[in-house]
């Protein structure tokens, strides 16, 4: 894998290469950009894209290294499971990944705008708009974890143990107990929002934070603030030794409340859209991910002793419902849509959560 930049400004080949930019500039620029460069200088912030630019091709020889270019949300990054799972597609595919780790919505916007070739996300509602928008095609579900709400082990507001999230953060805000937000349109931020909105609060205040940063920045701000935060338990848990936060409010794969639940999907860019995406190969991976392989190393990736995430993309039944919109079938279909969402959700913790996990 190349050279490319985490949310720490790590190099972890996130540059992503504009085709538009590319033909304009000449062989010479191609020659100079392509691939990893060896240049560690943090690229610059939200890594601003080109509309209409479009995603990765293969380099047209045959034989030749094919590239793909992944927007995804940070907590794929910041736990380290790309690094399980890349290496292994690429030399399966004679293949680069090229990577750029950014929240949720920036991710889906990146492909919006023909940058990516294929997302891997968590957020249903935004994935089911960039599918009704005609921008992605061929949605599958690939693993699920849940958010766990953390804070400092003193529990100012006392919210640790309560059975309802929307009820631990309607206590922290009559508490204005400091809350760090990660405001910025990622999953993790999606989910927070609708939680505050369930809960009937507007946050606002000195209590309440938005920092605009990635998950594993915003444990340890959270941490060095003594604040509460929303978190997916896969980030908290591989960075739980670098903090010294406790899970006040477990999610559902411990019994906690389903509102918390949180499902990875991967989706490649529609070609319609964008002809230059390289779609057989983000099909490939799309393939890879939700294969038995793929499958595999999600299930066997570990942290701190604990699994990470659980595979869900294998059924002996047939799960049409991950292919398109949850509300898809119109009026009746959205209305009972939250409901069987939940129910799949609750099913997937009892079929692949051990009991003493």
């Amino acid at each position: 894998m190349g050279n490319s930049y985490s949310p720490f400004g790590e190099p972890q080949c996130m540059a992503i290469e504009r085709r538009r930019f590319l033909q304009a500039a000449g062989v010479g620029a191609v020659l100079g950009l392509s691939g990893c460069t060896g240049n560690t200088s943090p690229p610059e912030a939200n890594n601003e894209t080109t509309e209409g630019s479009g995603g990765s091709q293969s380099q047209g020889e045959s034989g030749a290294t094919r590239e793909l270019t992944l927007a995804t949300t940070t907590s794929t990054y910041d736990t380290g499971l790309l690094d399980a799972l890349n290496p292994v597609f690429e030399e399966q595919y004679n293949a680069r990944v090229k990577t750029i780790s950014q929240g949720t919505g920036a991710a889906i916007e990146t492909a919006r705008n023909g940058d990516a070739d294929v997302i891997l996300v968590h957020a249903r509602g935004a994935e089911d708009e960039f599918l009704r928008d005609g921008y992605g095609v061929n949605r599958r579900d690939v693993m699920f974890n849940d958010f766990v709400i953390v804070g400092p082990a003193d529990d100012p507001a006392g919210i640790s143990g309560m059975e309802s999230a929307t009820d631990a953060f309607a206590t922290i805000a009559e508490a204005e107990a400091t809350f760090v937000s990660r405001g910025d349109d990622s999953g993790t931020n999606k989910k927070e929002l609708l939680i505050w909105e369930a809960a009937g609060v507007s946050p606002s205040g000195s209590w309440y934070r938005e920092i605009g940063q990635g998950m594993g920045d915003t444990l340890v701000q959270a941490d060095q603030s003594g604040a509460y935060t929303l978190s997916d338990r896969g980030t908290f848990l591989a960075t739980q030794d670098n903090i010294d936060l406790e899970i006040q409010v477990q999610g559902p794969l411990k019994d906690g409340p389903t509102i918390l639940k949180n499902p990875y999907g991967v989706i490649p860019v529609n070609p319609a859209k964008y002809p230059e995406v390289n779609y057989s190969l983000a099909m490939a991976y799309a393939g890879f991910l939700t294969g038995p392989e793929g499958q595999g190393i999600i299930s066997d990736y570990t942290a701190n002793g604990s699994q990470l995430f659980f595979p869900n993309a294998l059924s002996e039944e047939p799960q049409f419902g991950q292919y398109v919109p949850e509300d898809y079938g119109g009026e009746n279909a959205s209305e009972s849509s939250a409901s069987v969402s939940d129910a799949q959700f609750e099913s997937w913790v009892a079929q692949h959560v051990p009991e003493d996990f």
